[in-house]
């Protein structure tokens, strides 16, 4: 099977007592992507941002591109691990985390599966998810157009309500 792309985000908002803050957590689990035989083509810069829902803590997140031969299920299989690797328990939904890899995009289009769904569904609501996938594959194609423009209507429709009377 040929190499596809695939896009991933990362976040962290809690220490890792290896790693340390979570900017380091998130560069820490790019590395691990890549020593799982994950190529590594590009990445966005590491940008901290407000939680959604209850946590307190501020986010880092960072989207990687990355090449395998592997598909979307194993993919999402190898990023579970790297997960748990890293401490990362299931709990409360939007609750602080050690790391989350999300597989937001995939070369080969549209994967419907048991616990997978690709492009990422909740994706075209999250700035923090679209800013550096922006950064690093703008012209990237997804139903309704470029991730860029995707990132266009997201902002377009925020600043529409916040000028709202």
């Amino acid at each position: 099977m040929p190499p596809a792309s695939y896009a991933l985000g990362l976040g962290s908002n809690r220490r890792h007592g290896r790693f340390g803050a979570p900017r380091a957590v998130v560069a820490a689990a790019i590395a691990a992507l890549a020593a799982e035989g994950l190529r590594v083509i590009a990445q966005s810069r590491i940008v901290e941002t407000a939680p959604l829902g209850p946590s307190a803590r501020r986010f880092a997140n960072a989207v990687v591109l990355v090449e395998t031969a592997l598909c979307p299920p194993a993919v999402l299989a190898l990023v579970k691990r790297i997960e748990r690797r890293f401490g990362r328990r299931r709990g409360r939904r939007w609750g602080a985390r050690v790391i989350d890899v999300d597989l937001l995009l995939w070369s080969g289009g549209r994967w419907r599966g048991p616990g997978l769904s690709v492009p990422h569904p909740a994706m075209a609501v999250r700035r923090f998810v679209l800013d550096p996938l922006a950064e690093i594959a703008g012209i990237w194609r997804v139903e309704g157009g470029s991730v860029q423009a995707m990132r266009f209507r997201l902002m377009k429709a925020r600043r529409s309500r916040e000028n709202r009377p």
